[in-house]
């Protein structure tokens, strides 16, 4: 079952557990990484059973997984109530993915736990990877704002695929965070050009 449609069904003390045990793992992952969130340890810091920790997630990857989802949704929120700045598509874009980046280089054991649980083939840590992309993809929709340029929906999705491709090889250590922050600023210009933006706004 989708994970969302799992927190649809739960009753405001049982969102309140699940809340707990992940809030947990996020702690535990900020202190150890992923070797650091066993689910005992998870149990013990969110002060439920182990019962209750496995009635709402499968695996060790499905709730690290999901913490992920849950620390973008967060994000998300915020970025809501603090709309971005910039005069174009392109810096808009970049700068809410900035935000992300710095918010993701203050965690990095976290993210980095994060991530090799989205390598899980439990299929509800697959289900957690296809809503953190589908979420960046709507994040970035919204951001890039009117006028729409053309196929929207395909190049915001684009957008994520290469944020999510580039944020893994900066957690393998195979690029930092200048490397990083240079090839995502090519990826979105040369997918939300100039041309797209309003004239009135450049």
């Amino acid at each position: 079952m989708p994970e969302s449609a799992v927190l649809l069904a739960l009753a405001p003390a049982q969102e309140a557990r699940r809340r707990r045990v992940v809030d947990a793992a996020i702690e535990l992952g900020l202190e150890g990484g992923y070797e650091a969130v066993q689910m005992r340890d998870v149990a013990a810091r969110a002060h439920v059973a182990m019962g209750t920790v496995y009635r709402y997630f499968t695996s060790k990857d499905h709730l690290l997984s999901a913490a992920l989802l849950q620390w973008v949704e967060q994000l998300d929120t915020r970025l809501v109530q603090v709309p971005v700045g910039g005069s174009s598509a392109s810096q808009r874009v970049l700068d809410v993915l900035e935000q992300a980046l710095r918010a993701m280089a203050r965690r990095p054991r976290f993210v980095t736990a994060a991530f090799i649980s989205l390598a899980s083939p439990d299929p509800a840590a697959v289900e957690c990877q296809r809503q953190l992309v589908a979420l960046m993809s709507e994040i970035i929709t919204r951001v890039i704002g009117e006028p729409q340029p053309p196929d929207q929906g395909e190049r915001a999705r684009l957008i994520g695929y290469v944020w999510f491709s580039l944020l893994v090889g900066w957690v393998k250590g195979w690029r930092d965070t200048t490397r990083l922050r240079q090839e995502l600023a090519v990826a979105v210009r040369l997918l939300l050009p100039d041309v797209f933006d309003a004239p009135s706004s450049r």
